[in-house]
């Protein structure tokens, strides 16, 4: 690599400093909320923005302005249509220039040059982008999936803002995995000029963390659908229920967990040495940390029996 290439490449860039500060808001936000009850801010938009679904309803109050701002929670499924959408265009886009040699699209490639995707031969390993952007659009093809055909959603709530964030994120993951792409002009750059020859244990040490980790979100959410159906598959309610099984028996968000797992296997997959991506999994981290923590007391606060030695993210720990 070129040290002109290496020096841009290892600078905080637009995608660096967008997923450094989500990543400092969410940890904020979770500090405060770990504040003891009567140091905690009151301010009702502050916790509206906050809180999504049954976390949401638990509000003894909520404002009429925040109301008006309220979004059907099963809308989640946009999320994943946008980026099945999106992320296999930026998959088709970049089997193409690995396999038949096409060039990215120019307003793409400059896109990501506004990103801050250096032109740089060697370094990342293409093949360790494309698995990555493989395992994206595969996630979010299961969730898709899931949102449709496996979870039962009631009528709670998320807030246009989270809406929006929502829809924004998954393009903007895409891209950055994209931006991890060395690139020879608009072409990707394949040393060796052979994807297979790149083949690392990393890349199956990833793909099987993957593998399990999907494995038990799926079944974690299996588990939260059927405690709303009968025996035959039928929704008869949509009150909330104490989940038990699978990772339910350690913290009370196994698919929250089971979601950083994943990211933390794309992280794997990546070599463990790529810091772009390893901020993302921070954000990830304390995103899902927080709406764990606000499930938590939900269901604390609404089940005397709730079991006490379940944590709310980490096994054991938190």
């Amino acid at each position: 690599m070129a040290p002109w290439a290496e020096t841009e490449h290892s600078a905080l860039n637009p995608l660096r400093a967008v997923w450094l500060t989500l990543t400092a808001a969410f940890l904020l936000t979770l500090l405060l909320q770990l504040l003891p009850p009567g140091l905690l801010p009151g301010c009702a938009i502050f916790q509206d923005l906050i809180r999504y679904g049954k976390t949401k309803c638990g509000e003894p109050s909520r404002p009429a302005a925040c109301r008006a701002f309220d979004v059907p929670k099963r809308y989640f499924s946009h999320f994943y249509i946008i980026s099945v959408l999106w992320n296999g265009f930026l998959l088709w886009c970049l089997t193409q220039s690995l396999f038949l040699g096409a060039p990215f699209p120019s307003w793409l490639h400059g896109l990501l040059r506004i990103l801050g995707a250096a032109q740089f031969q060697g370094g990342e390993l293409a093949l360790s982008a494309f698995l990555v952007l493989v395992f994206l659009w595969l996630h979010s093809l299961r969730r898709l999936f899931e949102c449709l055909y496996v979870s039962v959603f009631s009528n709670v709530m998320i807030h246009v803002v989270q809406y929006c964030f929502g829809l924004v994120y998954y393009v903007l993951v895409g891209l950055t995995v994209l931006s991890q792409v060395p690139m020879d002009g608009r072409n990707a750059y394949i040393t060796g000029k052979n994807l297979l020859m790149q083949a690392r244990w990393f890349h199956i040490l990833g793909m099987m963390m993957f593998i399990w980790s999907s494995a038990h979100q799926y079944k974690c959410h299996v588990i939260l659908g059927n405690l709303r159906k009968n025996k035959a598959g039928v929704v008869i309610h949509c009150n909330h229920r104490i989940p038990f099984g699978d990772w339910f028996e350690y913290v009370s968000s196994p698919n929250y967990l089971a979601e950083l797992m994943i990211y933390i296997s794309m992280a794997v997959t990546f070599g463990f040495h790529n810091l772009t991506w390893w901020l993302v999994v921070t954000n990830v981290f304390f995103n899902q940390a927080l709406s764990a923590f606000l499930s938590h007391q939900f269901y604390k606060s609404k089940f005397v029996s709730y079991p006490k030695h379940r944590k709310a993210f980490l096994p054991f720990l938190f």
